[in-house]
């Protein structure tokens, strides 16, 4: 049985967040951080990147820790574009099964569900080498780019060494 897709959406395994496929593991996993210090500034940031993923065929999720976040990443996905539509859902919890292409997970993701996972949450998920494609969202606070160190040596530890894209680097 041939799977019925849009003729202008390409198979999973995009490059969305970065490059993917046989090579190097690594290229799978990236940190974005960004020069402006706000969470609107994240959230603009991570809504580019799903609806990259997603024009190129992902199944994409958003991994955050409150509900009041995920309702912000809900609005913004809404009205991202005016010509734009992303078909997306919040999933509160593991038993929720997530049928959209998009979730806005309140919850850790599972592995074989999503091809690109965006973690906007302070914990990364203990599977996370498990991952086609990750990547990690920071503002320029202090916090949080904390939590993107202690996401950095999580990965690290699991053998895996991400791609950074400093953004307050550019002039």
């Amino acid at each position: 049985m041939q799977e019925n897709k849009p003729e202008n959406r390409p198979e999973p395994g995009s490059t969305a967040a970065g490059p993917s496929g046989q090579g190097d593991r690594n290229q799978r996993y990236w940190f974005h951080i960004l020069a402006q210090n706000t969470p609107a500034a994240r959230n603009l940031h991570a809504a580019k990147l799903v609806d990259k993923a997603w024009q190129q065929g992902d199944r994409v999720c958003v991994v955050c820790d409150t509900a009041r976040h995920a309702e912000e990443l809900d609005d913004l996905l809404w009205n991202f574009s005016p010509d734009a539509f992303i078909p997306h859902s919040v999933v509160p919890d593991s038993a929720t099964t997530c049928t959209d292409p998009v979730g806005i997970l309140l919850c850790p993701p599972v592995a074989e569900d999503w091809d690109t996972v965006i973690i906007l949450s302070a914990t990364l998920p203990a599977d996370a080498d498990r991952f086609k494609r990750l990547a990690l969202v920071a503002h320029n606070d202090p916090n949080v780019l904390n939590q993107a160190r202690s996401h950095f040596k999580q990965l690290r530890a699991l053998g895996i060494e991400p791609k950074v894209h400093d953004q307050r680097k550019r002039g």
